[in-house]
């Protein structure tokens, strides 16, 4: 019988002996390349933590212990060594499990991820949570080395000491998050590494005497404080108040098992443990491509062939990359910054060719909103190009250091809208609310390519304030791109259907629904007239207000939760007193 077979939840993984373990990885290696294989989802990041995953569930008791992995998109052989193996085929499919960790689904996810960088804040929360109750659970948080270039993992290791020995901080280092990781903590981690040697069972010994409840700590201690000083001088995580364990090889369990047990033992704390681990470790097609395997398609096991879906319209990431890259070439002004996404947002085009105009800042979205401000400010055209969830993450910076100062910061936002398998942490459902509730903006969505294009060029050419322009994930409708963009007038809408009895007003790449819903009604005898709004902010007053008063029903669809157009919409009928002359106004939304 395969060991895995036996394995349903971590209790019956602790059964096992030592010896074991390798196989159990082993099986459970294979059998996330053959699940990933059928629901497609992230495949390289949870393949680098199979040994990582198998050994904190056999060291400590879960889910009393809080195991809490950063991000989440690694979690799937947590999942399937946490009662969830027989569901583990319906990843990322609609009442499947999700691709992270949520609380509704186990008692083994303590916490709810899929924005990177929240770990550690979560993880100290359980600790000082049973510290106060008396309750003897640790938090254990494991984070990459691409979710430590933002802030608030610093944050958060800054207020730990108060944790002690409950709080145990895994840092996962696989030098790779989805790009190339950037900035002085990479380099500073990679010194650390390449510096040392591994850490032998011996040194961990000595390194950690001092921590255990022994006799020996005092005889040891000369012997540890030389060793340390010659090794290491210190770490920055010391500074920051935590006792640092590393670098140790992620992939052997003979190392792994008996440092964490001691660190589960240890009396002081809070413990920071440098694992080194290599991305799609097993697999190779994983391992020889980089980002490839970060996110994948359905793909054969055997061959690491992904299925191709046959080629379509390109996406809009690339129509918007494409564009800014070509308006570039004859303005020496345009900047672009991404948040540790260039491929994601189309910028890699634009990083090739631009380099020096080109700044992938890591997973920090608040520094990038103001980093654009400054430059704004000194008279360059910067694009922060965020996906729609992840600049939620730096809401007051758009609010105080953007729109307050009026500075021209060009907002691009991708995965505005549902994007599909990511569920609802990638959802962009709120960006044209929060956005057009702000002084100063322009909101504006693309209904289909070649609308982005004109509305790139339209934002470019916008020195008057910050302005925004939202697309979805996925591939265009397949219009035709234009050879020359034109500047679209801010705040103007256009017809692209007359009719006179229903007027259907969309915003965004809604308006292909919309056309569809018209050739219904019509076919029912009722006249529908479509209009594609372009801006949510400012809206096309004299445009709505026509519409509004020469036809006998309205609707407004949009992508986007309650407070955006509709509202917005709704607020303007109100104000100008056409409520008062029994409008029938309905708004289509997301649901809450």
């Amino acid at each position: 019988t395969p060991l895995l077979d036996t394995v349903t939840t971590p209790s019956d993984l602790r059964k096992l002996s030592p010896e074991q373990l390798p196989q159990l990885a082993a099986e459970l290696r294979s059998e996330v390349i053959s699940a990933v294989g059928v629901t497609g989802g992230h495949l390289g990041s949870g393949l680098g933590v199979v040994e990582l995953t198998t050994a904190l569930h056999y060291v400590f008791n879960t889910p009393d212990d809080r195991l809490v992995w950063d991000v989440g998109h690694q979690c799937y052989p947590h999942k399937v060594l946490t009662g969830r193996r027989d569901r583990i085929r319906t990843l990322r499919m609609g009442g499947g499990l999700s691709g992270f960790t949520k609380r509704s689904e186990s008692e083994y996810d303590p916490f709810g991820a899929a924005h990177s960088s929240t770990s550690i804040s979560a993880a100290l929360g359980f600790a000082i949570a049973n510290k106060i109750a008396g309750k003897p659970g640790k938090g254990i948080a494991v984070i990459g080395d691409g979710s430590m270039s933002a802030g608030m993992a610093y944050e958060a290791m800054n207020n730990a000491a108060q944790a002690g020995n409950r709080l145990v901080v895994i840092l996962n280092d696989n030098d790779m998050s989805i790009a190339p990781p950037v900035g002085g903590l990479s380099a500073y981690l990679s010194r650390i590494v390449s510096s040392r040697e591994f850490l032998g069972l011996r040194d961990f010994a000595k390194r950690v005497a001092k921590l255990l409840p022994s006799p020996l700590a005092a005889g040891l201690k000369k012997t540890d404080e030389f060793a340390r000083g010659i090794a290491m001088g210190g770490t920055l995580f010391e500074e920051l108040g935590f006792y640092y364990v590393g670098p140790i090889d992620g992939h052997n369990l003979d190392h792994l098992i008996p440092v964490l047990e001691n660190v589960r033992d240890a009396e002081q704390g809070p413990i920071l443990v440098h694992v080194v681990t290599k991305k799609g470790k097993g697999y190779g097609p994983a391992e020889a491509a980089a980002d490839k395997y970060h996110g994948v398609q359905k793909f054969d096991v055997v061959s690491g062939v992904q299925v191709k879906a046959p080629p379509g319209p390109p996406a809009y990431q690339n129509v918007f990359g494409e564009t800014l890259t070509k308006l570039a070439e004859t303005d020496a002004t345009i900047c672009a910054i991404t948040a540790a996404m260039p491929s994601g947002t189309g910028l890699d085009k634009f990083a090739k060719a631009h380099p020096e105009r080109f700044f992938d800042v890591g997973i920090a979205e608040q520094h990038a909103v103001t980093f654009a401000a400054g430059l704004a400010a000194q008279g360059m055209r910067p694009f922060c190009a965020i996906y729609s969830t992840f600049l939620q993450r730096a809401y007051d910076q758009v609010v105080h250091d953007v729109a307050i100062q009026n500075l021209p910061v060009r907002f691009a936002i991708d995965r505005a809208g549902l994007v599909g398998a990511d569920g609802c942490t990638h959802a962009g459902s709120f960006d044209v609310t929060y956005l057009a509730t702000l002084p100063n903006f322009v909101v504006m969505a693309a209904a289909d390519e070649a609308e982005l294009v004109h509305m790139t060029y339209t934002a470019t050419l916008h020195d008057s304030g910050p302005i925004a322009l939202r697309y979805p994930r996925g591939n265009g409708t397949g219009v035709a791109l234009p050879a020359t963009p034109e500047r679209l007038e801010i705040g103007k809408g256009r017809i692209v259907r007359h009719g006179h009895k229903v007027a259907i007003m969309s915003l965004g790449t809604r308006l292909g629904e919309a056309l569809k819903a018209a050739d219904a009604l019509d076919a029912k005898g009722l006249s529908t007239t479509v209009a594609d709004l372009r801006f949510a902010k400012p809206l096309d007053e004299a445009l709505i207000r026509k519409l509004l008063t020469t036809h006998e029903v309205a609707i407004t669809i949009e992508e986007n939760a309650v407070g955006g157009l509709g509202a917005h919409v709704l607020t303007y009928a109100s104000d100008s007193g056409l409520i008062d002359a029994g409008l029938k106004l309905r708004t289509l939304r997301l649901p809450d």
